[in-house]
Formats: structure tokens, C-alpha cells, sequence
């Protein structure tokens, strides 16, 4: 059927893996200062009977397993491929994007189950304790916070990172706040309340990343990048007459690939062409990973005369 296939890799930017390297260290401090704060906070969380505490040190504990998925992720993105894994083990980012989600549903249906039994059997809560724990916690997560500010520009698995910090530097400032109301007003409902409150906000950031993950599992389009935009780039690439058979997919939650097939009756320039195609999808689509079919004429197109 005279066709030829393009296939370059020329030029990739694999971000993800000198990330992964760099932010060795960031990952190692960050799990390491939030786990002694997750046992800190839940010890305190116990003492001042605060489920608002506890509440936060189990949001805590999974950030730590998040951290940590993160970095073995980000280490096996960088294994080699092999003749079976030809992709090497880059989708793992995406498979511990998923457990996050998965694990972070578990953990706040816990927590929201006993905060609303708090309601009908009321705790006396220790303020001035759930104040000082939670402040030490806003530091925590913003010392963890700017360990992966740095990268988080180029880099969506350490934006993730340092975006999940900030939120939870925001959560802790709010427990601490409960701690003054408190003692301000001596309410204990007030307690509850919060831990349902940080619920709803572990549950609406954990909804993106559960529907995220769980479409790059199974092959979607990466969120930010618009297939008609990309069908538009390659039909309006000089000497292209049809295009068909598109498919984008997340090789990890930092590499994006790219198969087409083109109809280009006149063979000349297809390499000029393939490398101009190739650093416009990189530079506009993320697209790193891009692997062009050149077809001669119609036939191969599903329906001749609408390519």
C-alpha cells in the first residue's frame, strides 16, 4: 500500500526522570517529617480526645504513603526496558497516582463515620493542645512544601507534591483554629465539625486525582491536551492530506505518546516533516513520544474522502 513509517524519538524530554533523581533527598526529608508528625499528632490527637487531630494525622499518614508511592514510583519510571516491558515501567506513576486515590477514600470514609458518631456522644476536647500540634503540623507541611517548589514548574508529579503540602498546610492552619474556637466558645462540637470539614476537602482533591489516574490507567487523553487541537496541527502540516487512526495516551504521569497515521501522496520531506511535527507536538502537547505512519493515498483511510 506504499506506506512508510516515521518513528522518532529524537530530542525527548524526560523530565520525570531527572526529577526523579533530583528530588531524591526532597522525597526522603518529606517522609520522614511527616511520619514522626503523624505519630506526634495522633499520640496528641488521643490525649486531647480532638478527632480534629486525629483527623488530620490520619490525612498525614497518607501523604506519607503518597510521598512514598511517589518516589518508588519516580524510581521505577527510570528502570530500563526490556523485550517484555518495551515501555520500561514508566506507567507505574500512574498505578500509585490510583493507590493514592484509593487509599485516600478509605482513609476519609473512616474518618467521617467517627466524626459524625461524635455528634451523638461528645467529647471534651483539650484546645490548647490541638493548637500547638496543629501549628507544629503548618510547619511541617510547609518546610515539605518548599522542598518541591523548585521542580514543580516541569514536573506535574512534583507539582502534585507540592500542591498536596500546601493543602495540607492549609488544612492544619484550620485544626488549629478549631483549637482557638474552642476554647473561645467551649463548644465541642466544634471539633467535629472541622474533621468533616477537612474531609470534604481531602475528598475533592482526592475526586481529581482518583478520575485523573484512573483515565490515564486506561489509555484516555492526559487532562490539558485537546485532540481536535492535535488533529488540527497534523492535518494543516504541509503536504498532508488525511488524517486517521489518532491515539494519545500517558506513558507516565510525565510522558505523553502519540501514534497517527497521515495521508502525504508526495514522499518528499517526510523526515523535515516527521522532526517539524515532532517538536510542535513536544512543545505545545507535552507530546514526547510521537510515532507517524506516512500513507500514499485514500485507501487506508476508514472513510475515504473525510480524513
Amino acid at each position: 500500500m506504499g506506506h512508510s513509517h516515521g518513528h522518532s524519538h529524537a530530542g525527548h524530554s524526560h523530565g520525570g526522570h531527572a526529577h526523579g533523581v533530583t528530588h531524591n533527598r526532597a522525597f526522603a526529608i518529606g517522609i520522614i517529617l511527616n511520619l514522626v508528625f503523624v505519630v506526634v499528632e495522633a499520640v496528641y490527637g488521643v490525649m486531647a480526645e480532638s478527632m480534629a487531630l486525629l483527623a488530620d494525622a490520619g490525612h498525614n499518614l497518607s501523604d506519607v504513603m503518597g510521598l512514598a508511592l511517589a518516589w518508588g514510583a519516580a524510581w521505577l519510571a527510570q528502570r530500563k526496558a526490556t523485550k517484555w516491558r518495551t515501555y520500561g515501567m514508566k506507567k507505574s506513576t500512574i498505578l500509585a497516582a490510583l493507590l493514592n486515590a484509593l487509599i485516600l477514600m478509605v482513609a476519609v470514609g473512616g474518618i467521617a463515620w467517627e466524626s459524625i458518631r461524635r455528634f451523638t456522644e461528645p467529647q471534651d476536647v483539650a484546645g490548647v493542645t490541638v493548637i500547638v500540634v496543629a501549628l507544629v503540623g503548618v510547619v511541617i507541611n510547609a518546610a515539605t512544601m518548599m522542598l518541591f517548589m523548585a521542580g514543580q514548574k516541569e514536573d506535574l508529579n512534583i507539582r502534585g507534591a507540592f500542591l498536596h503540602m500546601a493543602a495540607d498546610a492549609g488544612v492544619s492552619v484550620g485544626v488549629a483554629l478549631a483549637g482557638v474556637l474552642i476554647l473561645w466558645t467551649g463548644a465541642t462540637w466544634i471539633d467535629p465539625v472541622v474533621s468533616l470539614a477537612i474531609v470534604m476537602v481531602i475528598l475533592v482533591g482526592t475526586w481529581g486525582l482518583l478520575r485523573e489516574s484512573l483515565n490515564l490507567s486506561l489509555d484516555a487523553v492526559p487532562a490539558g491536551i485537546d485532540p481536535d487541537e492535535v488533529h488540527r496541527v497534523l492535518r494543516e502540516s504541509p503536504g498532508v492530506d488525511g488524517v486517521h487512526h489518532v491515539h494519545i495516551w500517558a506513558m507516565s504521569t510525565t510522558e505523553n505518546a502519540l501514534t497517527a497515521h497521515l495521508v502525504k501522496p508526495e514522499p518528499d520531506s517526510d523526515d523535515v516533516l516527521l522532526d517539524d511535527i515532532q517538536k510542535q507536538l513536544r512543545s505545545t502537547f507535552n507530546i514526547t513520544h510521537v510515532t507517524i505512519q506516512w500513507e500514499r493515498d485514500q485507501s487506508g483511510c476508514p472513510v475515504p474522502g473525510h480524513c
